[in-house]
């Protein structure tokens, strides 16, 4: 539920203050002639404060409709000109008529908790210099900075639960009314002050600068005489164990509340009953945190973490390397080559395909069907396509598909050469990825996990959900 204001919106974000990553991991599109970097507001020699990058998982690189303005798959946030920050100001205990009038100031965040339908609790915010803040969801409204949707094969398929609380429901921002993402889903608070960190916390503030939690909605009051609650469908983070890009480890999924408290999850994703308080964890972001907004996954990259990544550039003079090699195929001999990063899930007649239960490389070939996994295709020339086929080098039998180099940048862990694959995908990149990828469990409707590509966001199957390639050179 949402309550409804005037249609007055927030002045739109300048892309003075957001814009498409510049570290040219992904192809973006050039700014227009009224979004000239910095123009005006910083010094020509001084470069504005990046406080890091949010990356949707199952892109690999663009969407698939091509990145437009702020629906896209990759955003960097940048130090804005003017701190649009707010922070906890004044606390009113009303009842319901004076709800709708406490609401009303357009000027004024504030944050409604309804206790009853004879009392409320409203917190007004502040003005705080000190931060910026961005807002994220599914609204395309202009105070949503970045506008996601859901990741085909994401926890949208099978979430029994949305809209309904932090500005979630039907027939916002011109999206699915089945989406399981809010329109509001969270925000991220930067310090604009050396080390520029990054806060998150659950909902965002609607057209009217507000954030309403009904009755249905998980709320409480805190030991300190304050509120707090959690949103329908839950913002989930799991920060890693480790240094991302030297130890990569899986930590524990959290829920993120209202507030930017950290608790346990709940039985399920939008059971009334919060978790335990984790006091000793933080909604700090650090390199390698993932945020799930039931329905997609953002993984949050650091300007420090993003140096370990190779460029759009380096991918590919690493497709360049791999082609130079000329690997072939050991059967019909003929040469394979990497279609260029432009092409990417168009299927060429050079393409490279691989047995992924064992990692042999090969052409395209029409044969080694096992007969006995399904019946006959048109015409009764094969048998109709089960995935399963049988490798003419070991005679494992397994998935055969097209090998595809991994396009997103951001979602390496280091600029190694791409010697791995994930299973059954084929998307292809350095074995510390695959293996970082493999151990962390991203969440799937309303209670489960499963590991996944990050490229494209199938389930990884297989003993350890990735396979190291077997290429032949060439026999001259």
């Amino acid at each position: 539920m949402v309550l409804e204001g005037s249609s007055e919106a927030l002045c739109p974000p300048s892309s003075l203050e957001l814009r498409p990553s510049c570290n040219k991991s992904q192809p973006s599109p050039p700014l227009s002639s009224s979004s000239q970097p910095h123009d005006g507001v910083f010094p020509e020699d001084k470069e504005p404060v990046k406080y890091g990058e949010l990356i949707v998982l199952g892109h690999n690189g663009s969407l698939a409709n091509g990145d437009k303005g702020r629906r896209r798959s990759r955003l960097a946030l940048y130090k804005r000109p003017k701190a649009n920050g707010v922070k906890p100001d004044v606390i009113h205990n009303v009842s319901t008529p004076l709800v709708s009038k406490a609401l009303s100031n357009k000027s004024q965040h504030s944050i409604s908790y309804t206790l009853s339908r004879s009392h409320s609790v409203i917190v007004e915010y502040t003005h705080d210099t000190n931060t910026d803040m961005f807002q994220i969801g599914r609204s395309t409204e202009s105070m949503i900075d970045f506008v996601v949707t859901d990741t085909v094969g994401s926890s949208s398929s099978s979430s029994s639960q949305g809209g309904g609380a932090a500005g979630e429901g039907g027939g916002g921002g011109g999206q699915s009314a089945q989406s399981t993402i809010s329109r509001y889903a969270c925000r991220i608070m930067c310090e604009r002050s050396a080390p520029y960190t990054a806060r998150i916390y659950a909902a965002g503030f609607d057209s009217s600068k507000n954030i309403f939690l009904g009755e249905r909605a998980a709320k409480w009051r805190t030991s300190d005489g304050l509120m707090d609650g959690l949103t329908t469908n839950g913002v989930l983070v799991m920060h890693p164990a480790g240094e991302f890009v030297s130890e990569p480890a899986p930590g524990v999924w959290r829920e993120i509340s209202v507030c930017g408290n950290v608790f346990a999850l709940r039985e399920t994703r939008s059971a009334q009953q919060r978790g335990k308080l984790v006091e000793n964890e933080s909604n700090t972001l650090q390199d390698g945190s993932l945020i799930d907004l039931c329905g997609a996954t953002l993984l949050w990259r650091t300007p420090a973490g993003l140096r370990h990544t190779p460029t759009l550039k380096q991918l590919e003079s690493l497709r360049q390397e791999l082609n130079a090699a000329r690997p072939q195929c050991p059967v019909g001999f003929n040469t394979l080559a990497f279609p260029s990063l432009a092409q990417r899930e168009i299927v060429d007649k050079k393409q490279p395909w691989v047995y992924v239960n064992c990692g042999h490389v090969h052409g395209y070939h029409n044969w080694g069907y096992r007969k006995e996994k399904g019946p006959a295709g048109p015409g009764g020339t094969a048998p109709a396509s089960t995935g399963e086929r049988e490798c003419p080098m070991c005679r494992r039998v397994g998935p055969y598909v097209p090998l595809w180099l991994g396009c997103e940048g951001g979602l390496y862990l280091d600029a190694g050469p791409p010697t791995h694959a994930f299973c059954p995908c084929g998307h292809v990149c350095s074995e510390k990825t695959v293996v970082g990828w493999s151990q962390i469990p991203l969440p799937h409707g309303t209670h489960a996990f499963h590991a996944a590509c990050p490229f494209c966001g199938t389930w990884l199957t297989g003993e350890q959900g990735y396979i190291k390639l077997i290429f032949q050179g060439p026999v001259d």
